[in-house]
């Protein structure tokens, strides 16, 4: 197959690691080119006072992480389309100074940024997320809404919704609960109307010898793996035994809104893009 490129679309530093890492990594060692696109800084990530009075500050911090992310799963080039985080508080903060918080961003001009980079990079596929957001941080849900405008512009051949089937996730929580203590603000029940139904997943993708690059992105993001007030759930995956590991990681899931109905679960992004 001709080497294609995939761009992979995410809303702060560290997502990647836990949504699309093994993917990515499993693309760029077939050769292909990955390119990861973050919509902000994360400076409003919540992390320990060791790193929040880092004299870079936290959002430039947190780039320099996700370029060892990005290292550590091959990747040809991150892009940062410049806008601030959103945070996740109840309350959405003022724009920082010459920055907008992606949140508030105007739907056509942050897809023409991304657009841009598309049609740059003549990218063949991209990866986004579903239309949940994930668990529904607003960035999350504007990284759906953005990534599918973005890909209308630049008509990209192929757009994925990065997800996990929510019933599968739940179980699997209320079962790992059971023997390991998650962190205070690690809440099962919230994943309940999260990501996606089973059976709107399409793309189904093996990563389990892709692990060892996803743990190295994983770790990468130092600073979102402890606050002030002890570990949080990055670092609470990093300590899971290697078998629990693979259990709860060898898999990465998609959902492409042009999937044949009644189509077979597909196991590659590229399979069946002319």
């Amino acid at each position: 197959m001709k080497p294609k490129t995939i761009v992979a679309f995410h809303a702060h530093p560290d997502d990647e690691a836990l949504l699309t890492s093994g993917t990515m990594a499993k693309a760029a060692a077939a050769g292909h080119r990955v390119v990861l696109v973050l919509a902000t800084d994360g400076g409003m990530g919540l992390a320990a006072a060791a790193y929040t009075h880092d004299p870079r500050g936290l959002g430039s911090l947190r780039l320099a992480e996700a370029q060892a992310s990005a290292d550590a799963l091959g990747v040809a080039k991150i892009e940062w389309l410049g806008y601030a985080d959103s945070g996740s508080g109840p309350v959405l903060e003022p724009n920082p100074v010459g920055q907008v918080r992606f949140a508030r961003a105007r739907l056509e001009e942050a897809a023409e940024r991304l657009a841009a980079i598309l049609r740059t990079e003549q990218a063949d596929v991209l990866l986004t997320y579903d239309r949940n957001g994930g668990y529904g941080h607003r960035d999350h849900v504007r990284v759906h809404e953005v990534g599918r405008r973005a890909a209308e512009i630049a008509r990209t051949p192929r757009v994925l919704e990065a997800t996990v089937p929510r019933d599968l996730l739940v179980q699997a929580l209320r079962w790992v609960s059971k023997v390991y203590r998650f962190p205070p603000d690690f809440d099962i029940t919230s994943f309940e109307q999260a990501y996606s139904a089973t059976d709107e997943i399409t793309h189904r993708i093996d990563v389990s010898k892709q692990l060892k690059a996803k743990r190295a992105s994983m770790r990468a993001h130092a600073s979102q793996s402890s606050g002030d007030g002890g570990d949080r759930t990055l670092a609470a995956f990093l300590r899971l035994p290697g078998p629990l590991y693979t259990l709860a990681f060898r898999r990465e899931w998609f959902r492409d809104p042009m999937h044949p109905a009644g189509a077979p679960i597909a196991t590659d992004i590229l399979e069946g893009l002319q």
